[in-house]
């Protein structure tokens, strides 16, 4: 049965991933505000978070962004205390990422209202059509993101 593959399915897939994205983003964006960030520096701590010792050239192929951009958010995260950076030990010119003890907390607490939400979502799904989701999600990322970006959501 090939319905799902009708242009209305597609478009209404399309709508309800644009929907929950604004849906989780919401609740996100009210912590941020409290924290004195935007959203590029949630990503920015995230992935520095999830990957220690990363290294900016990384970032900046995981995050999609100009490294003038980049190095506004994270000269903006290390002056806050959240980031810290350290030469690389095979090249000294690199520079590796860490977070701080009160990244690792702020980070923490950035992701929590999506782990409940994602959780619950889960939950009401079900094992099978979680794994389905991901299927998606996974075919959708490798269509058109860089190695880096596979690497970090660990799928290769």
């Amino acid at each position: 049965n090939m319905l799902f593959m009708r242009d209305e399915e597609v478009i209404q897939g399309f709508e309800l991933l644009f929907h929950a994205h604004r849906n989780i983003s919401a609740e996100r964006d009210e912590l941020l505000v409290d924290y004195g960030i935007g959203r590029a520096h949630h990503r920015a701590i995230h992935f520095v978070w999830r990957h220690p010792g990363i290294s900016i050239t990384e970032l900046l192929d995981i995050l999609g962004i100009a490294k003038q951009s980049l190095a506004r958010v994270l000269n903006h995260l290390i002056e806050k205390g959240y980031i810290v950076q350290e030469k690389g030990t095979r090249d000294r010119r690199q520079r590796m990422l860490h977070v701080t003890y009160a990244g690792a907390k702020l980070a923490q607490v950035l992701a929590e209202p999506h782990k409940d939400r994602i959780a619950r979502a889960y939950l009401a799904a079900g094992a099978e059509a979680v794994e389905g989701y991901r299927k998606v999600l996974i075919a959708l990322i490798r269509e058109s993101s860089s190695e880096a970006v596979i690497r970090s959501c660990q799928l290769s």
